[in-house]
């Protein structure tokens, strides 16, 4: 099996599974929930190979992973207060996704100020899930996998690559989370992202 941390046809072919299961279940408007996401976890490290198979679709803090985590030098959220986070940031996206749901419609295209409250939604998700860093590997990819899942509940298009990480500054700004940043600091460059998306999908040619 491939090393679960590697750029590989099996990792490749499982990111593109679930950013289709992530459409699917948020297009319809299903409750975002932490299950949902320990799915898609379970979903993008199938047939790897993880450090540890207990790993996989469990949050730090569960039995067996009571295991702290170190990112270039910053410590994510304790072990011990993970669950904790994990509840506030669900109550979170779920009051922010009722809000939005009720703000626009169900196959609505976004107008322009609806567009930048869906934006800051992804950038409040990506940025708190980066900070928990609940998983023992994959943090990075779920985070951008929030943000695709939001975007696409809107009728916007995914706007950031699941692997390999986008470049700079979303990498810098990401790290962000881990440093005492502030979210608010992903909303200009995800809106950035988001308007190169949607461009190059209004420009490429028709389908023959």
């Amino acid at each position: 099996m491939a090393d679960w941390d590697r750029n590989t046809p099996q990792l490749e072919a499982n990111l593109t599974a679930v950013l289709r299961q992530a459409r699917d279940a948020f297009r319809t408007r299903c409750l975002p929930t932490l299950a949902l996401m320990k799915k898609w976890h379970t979903s993008i490290m199938e047939r790897l190979d993880p450090d540890d198979p207990a790993y996989v679709g469990t949050f730090r803090g569960e039995p067996g992973v009571h295991i702290d985590v170190h990112v270039d030098g910053h410590l994510g959220t304790p072990f011990a207060k993970v669950a904790a986070d994990l509840t506030k940031f669900e109550t979170q996206l779920q009051r922010a996704a009722a809000y939005l749901d009720r703000l626009i419609p169900v196959g609505a295209i976004p107008t322009a100020a609806q567009q930048q409250e869906v934006i800051q939604f992804c950038a409040w998700a990506h940025f708190e899930w980066i900070r928990i860093h609940p998983f023992m590997n994959g943090n990075g990819r779920t985070a951008r996998l929030w943000t695709a899942a939001i975007a696409m509940r809107y009728n916007l298009p995914p706007f950031l690559k699941l692997r390999p990480r986008p470049d700079f500054p979303y990498g810098a700004l990401a790290a962000a989370a881990l440093q005492g940043g502030n979210w608010r600091d992903l909303i200009p460059v995800f809106a950035t992202m988001m308007d190169a998306q949607i461009h190059s999908l209004n420009t490429k040619p028709p389908q023959t």
